[in-house]
């Protein structure tokens, strides 16, 4: 007979807002996210910090969405040599005060695209149009409760084995903010006074871990604002999650449903959501105003190649009559050339 499942708890500690010592597998990784949309202006930007200690290097990702519809976006793998901070490529994040205020800061180049579906050929994207310089101060201030955290044992307080192979992360805490400086892009300078999200996370991961995710966070004020989650592991079956804050509290989302518009090139145009807490039901619709297709590429052991795309949408969003701004974030794997959860009802 099989052991049961024993019961698990979140623990979330201050400490975890700062990095930790990494576990000894290859694919370590630690990263933090910021994104952020200025409703009165239109600007989204998000930005993103993943060290791979152990294997050398840092996932370093800089996105800026201007409000005429051109994207700077920067991807870059710096050398890096210890996890101890989030600093590499000209992009750093720092704790001011756990769970409280944060600090992001950019100085380096973009690659300007007035067409941002051409980086689905990044290669081709960064040779054919321009590299302007970019710098961003922002201030990042908490304005809801942390959300996840480090899933151990509830009895004993220890981490449960994982597959390093199978793993996404091992630990993940997301919290909604409200930010405030400056960007500049190519000599253009933009005050800032926006809402987002930020989150972290550290295990093992691969990219290909899971088949396909949907990700929609969104904020319509500082006190009404959602995370939307839908995860595949398997590419049939999905488990939907996230939280809606309402004034102070989060309130857990226990069912969800997202349908989706694509174009040609299966890149999200629009999708309608349905969310459900203990308290109500919240019918959501989005519509993506600018996108940028990203990829992740590995080999495995025994030599097949592996292809991850995530579409990063910028996306006006509805609820309850109120007008919210926030990212549809939609990882597949590719199969064939067809994004694997791109034509399943969800």
């Amino acid at each position: 007979m099989a052991d049961e499942q024993r019961p698990v708890r979140l623990v979330l500690e201050p400490e975890d807002e700062y990095n930790h010592r990494p576990d000894p597998v290859p694919n370590y990784n630690e990263s933090m996210y910021f994104n952020v949309v200025d409703h009165h202006s239109r600007l989204g930007a998000w930005f993103r910090l993943g060290n791979r200690v152990n294997e050398g290097y840092a996932e370093m990702s800089c996105c800026v969405y201007l409000p005429d519809g051109r994207v700077g976006f920067m991807y870059q793998r710096p050398r890096i040599s210890t996890n101890e901070v989030f600093d590499a490529g000209g992009l750093s994040f720092e704790v001011e005060e756990p769970f409280e205020r944060l600090r992001v800061r950019y100085d380096g180049n973009l690659c300007l695209l007035d067409e941002p579906g051409r980086m689905a050929d990044p290669k081709r994207a960064f040779t054919e149009n321009p590299s302007v310089p970019c710098t961003v101060d922002l201030t990042y201030r908490g304005i809801a409760p942390m959300f996840g955290g480090r899933t151990v044992d509830a009895e004993t307080g220890e981490e449960p084995d994982r597959d390093a192979e199978r793993s996404f992360s091992k630990a993940h805490y997301e919290q909604h903010v409200a930010a405030v400086g400056t960007v500049e892009v190519d000599g253009e300078r933009f005050d800032v006074d926006g809402l987002g999200l930020r989150d972290k996370s550290w295990g093992p991961r691969y990219w290909q871990a899971i088949a396909w995710y949907r990700w929609l966070p969104m904020a319509f004020g500082e006190d009404f604002a959602m995370m939307i989650s839908l995860i595949s592991a398997d590419g049939v079956t999905a488990a939907g999650g996230g939280m809606v804050l309402h004034g102070d509290d989060y309130h857990l989302i226990r069912q969800v449903s997202v349908e989706s518009d694509w174009d040609d090139d299966w890149y999200q145009t629009a999708l309608r959501a349905t969310v459900s807490t203990d308290e109500r039901t919240y019918e959501v619709t989005g519509d993506v105003v600018s996108l940028i297709p990203l990829r992740n590429r590995r080999t495995t052991p025994e030599g097949e190649d592996l292809l991850t795309r995530i579409t990063e949408g910028l996306t006006e969003y509805r609820c309850d009559g109120k007008v919210g701004w926030g990212l549809s974030e939609y990882l597949d794997q590719v199969v064939d050339g067809i994004p694997v959860g791109a034509d399943v009802p969800i």
